[in-house]
């Protein structure tokens, strides 16, 4: 599994470097789906086999998908950690913490 860093902005999308994009999803459109305390981003094979598309978000190429609607508007913002499970063929983004000692979330 490869550890990646993502990004969930105030408005909604979640914002993936370049890089990541182009290795996890080289057609640029996925499936996202919350389990639990991950959300689950599945490539498709392309916008016609439906899902979302990433849009190109800069000059740099970064993507970014609006997710906030999988995530039942749940306010998710901020970088999080990410991991390619090949296994599973998803990206698995953390969308909560693990709970710490002292009861904080």
């Amino acid at each position: 599994m490869s550890h990646h860093e993502v990004e969930f902005t105030a408005s909604g999308y979640l914002v993936l470097a370049r890089e990541l994009a182009t290795s996890c999803f080289p057609s640029d459109s996925l499936l996202a789906v919350r389990r639990d305390a991950e959300l689950w981003l599945l490539p498709t094979r392309g916008p016609a086999a439906g899902g979302m598309i990433l849009k190109q978000r800069n000059p740099e190429g970064d993507r970014s998908v609006l997710v906030r609607e999988v995530l039942s508007d749940a306010s998710v913002v901020g970088r999080r950690p990410a991991i390619w499970d090949g296994t599973r063929g998803a990206l698995r983004v953390a969308i909560r913490y693990p709970a710490t000692p002292g009861g904080a979330a």
